[in-house]
Formats: structure tokens, C-alpha cells, sequence
């Protein structure tokens, strides 16, 4: 009888590993549906909240600021590489954005908005 249990070690352990990197699968398939509902809304977000802020620098200042951390957030867990590396360059294009008066707001409001729009984009074919 151990001579049968020792057949079906080797068994179970491939099984027990088939099944891990299935899961594994499944938590990166969660993971990018996750990022490609989260990146969007975050910039819709962003766009919604700072158009009404253009009369205080500041608080556009820190809305901006918060986005770029929630993409990172969104990048780090993001499974799809070209996902990743979208989030990473609006990330980093929003944190490049500094607002200290209202020339600077129009300016910042202008900018976010077109590169937004470039963003959302490689999201939709990222997530296609």
C-alpha cells in the first residue's frame, strides 16, 4: 500500500500546481477588469471635480495631486503591462502639474483634459 500513496504524490503536487497558476490566472483576469473600471473613472473624476475648481489653485493643486496617487495605486496592481505603463505616464504627467493661481489652473484644466483624453484612449485599447 505506500508504494500506491507514493504514485499519487507526484500526482497531487502537479495538481496542486495546476490549480495555483489557474487561480493566479483568474486573480490577474480580476486585477485588470478592476484597473480598467478604476483608471477611467479616476480621470472622470478628476476632469468633473477640478472644472469646478478653477477658482481656487490650491484645492485643483491637491485634486490633481490625489489622482496621480490613486493611478499609481491603480498602476501597481494592474496585471496588463501596456495597462501598467499608461497609468504610470498619466500618473506622472499629473504629478508634473503644479496650480499657484488662476493662470496656472486654466493652464492645468487645459492640460488635463487633452491628455485625459489620450489617456482614456490607450486605456479603451489596453482593455479591449
Amino acid at each position: 500500500m505506500p508504494r500506491l500513496k507514493s504514485r499519487f504524490l507526484p500526482l497531487a503536487l502537479f495538481a496542486a500546481c495546476v490549480l495555483a497558476a489557474g487561480c493566479s490566472e483568474v486573480n490577474n483576469t480580476i486585477d485588470k477588469a478592476q484597473a480598467c473600471l478604476e483608471a477611467p473613472k479616476i480621470i472622470t473624476d478628476l476632469g468633473a471635480q477640478i472644472s469646478k475648481l478653477t477658482d481656487d489653485p490650491q484645492a485643483m493643486d491637491k485634486a490633481i495631486d490625489d489622482a496621480a496617487g490613486k493611478l499609481n495605486d491603480v498602476a501597481d496592481q494592474a496585471a496588463n503591462t501596456t495597462l501598467k505603463e499608461a497609468t504610470d505616464s498619466m500618473a506622472k504627467t499629473l504629478t508634473s502639474i503644479t496650480v499657484q493661481d488662476a493662470n496656472d489652473a486654466v493652464d492645468a484644466l487645459q492640460k488635463v483634459t487633452s491628455e485625459s483624453a489620450a489617456y482614456v484612449e490607450k486605456v479603451a485599447q489596453a482593455c479591449s
